[in-house]
């Protein structure tokens, strides 16, 4: 269990860090044809890839913690775990309720004849920005699991 969760985390992170900071700057600097083609080939593997990655990495978490004792009421460990838990739910609501239906629209977008290559844009723009904020939430909870493994903070 501890391995999946390790893998799955960082495919996870991994692929954030990706698409914020690296393919992200790179498609803000290609013409808008060859962009065009980057999202539309990408876009429809995405929405399948991410919430399986993400689901996969919360569940083994959930398991992992509750095999390490860390399901708990004890402090200091509650409040840990109740920061891990605001920020899966807020990555949640990113990934379910912004990320999700952005893969979408600008898939749909991009089929069209003539697409509105300005609202793509506009939506790619807030879609990396949101996952840039993922990748920063899922280096805190690296952070917190750190302190986990450790034991550092529970001393």
């Amino acid at each position: 269990m501890n391995r999946s969760k390790m893998f799955t985390s960082i495919l996870w992170t991994g692929t954030d860090i990706f698409m914020a900071f690296l393919l992200g700057p790179i498609l803000r600097k290609v013409s808008l044809s060859t962009r065009k083609e980057i999202i539309s080939w990408l876009m429809p593997k995405m929405v399948f890839y991410m919430p399986t990655v993400a689901s996969v990495t919360t569940t083994a978490g959930y398991f992992l913690a509750s095999k390490m004792g860390l399901i708990t009421l004890e402090s200091p460990i509650v409040y840990w775990i109740t920061m891990v838990l605001i920020i899966v739910t807020v990555m949640l609501i990113q990934g379910l309720g912004i990320l999700l239906p952005t893969n979408i629209r600008v898939y749909y977008e991009l089929r069209k004849k003539e697409p509105d290559m300005t609202k793509v844009q506009r939506l790619m723009r807030r879609y990396v920005k949101v996952v840039a904020t993922q990748a920063i939430l899922q280096i805190v909870i690296i952070f917190i699991m750190a302190n986990f493994a450790t034991g550092y903070f529970f001393k």
